[in-house]
């Protein structure tokens, strides 16, 4: 099973590229200053899922996922995403400068497409803010 949930998740993730790429600048282009991933100064809040949760853990080899334990991304680094190639679909999506109205739309459809995985799959589906559900699943590792 685990194996089905990262395989959906990387195709999500695919998806969500080629839909952010071909929609004309309405998904924004990201200037890589890493200021939305500081949720207390940026004002924001980034939700997961646990099949994010799983893919991610997958792709870091043998590190841990990490916790919060501040406001900041733990995986920002001066900056800079440290798991940008399997960084979570919100962080995928928002874009500083993107078209409000487009990311909420790309963003329902991630859901959708996340909660499907959870209900075929028989994972329960949480929505958690990023820091719950880093701290939740680091404890569990």
């Amino acid at each position: 099973m685990r194996n089905e949930v990262i395989d959906r998740v990387g195709r999500l993730y695919e998806r969500l590229a080629a839909e952010s790429g071909d929609a004309q600048g309405r998904g924004g282009e990201c200037n890589a200053c890493g200021k939305c991933c500081d949720f207390e100064s940026f004002d924001h809040r980034l939700y997961v899922t646990r099949p994010e949760l799983m893919y991610l853990s997958s792709k870091l080899g043998g590190e841990r996922v990490k916790p919060m334990t501040g406001g900041m991304c733990p995986y920002n680094v001066a900056g800079k995403c440290t798991v940008y190639d399997y960084r979570f679909a919100g962080c995928r999506i928002f874009c500083c400068n993107g078209d409000a109205e487009f990311q909420s739309d790309l963003s329902e459809r991630a859901l959708e497409e996340l909660k499907s995985i959870c209900t075929e799959l028989d994972i329960p589906y949480r929505y958690m803010d990023l820091a719950t559900a880093l701290n939740a699943f680091s404890a569990n590792q």
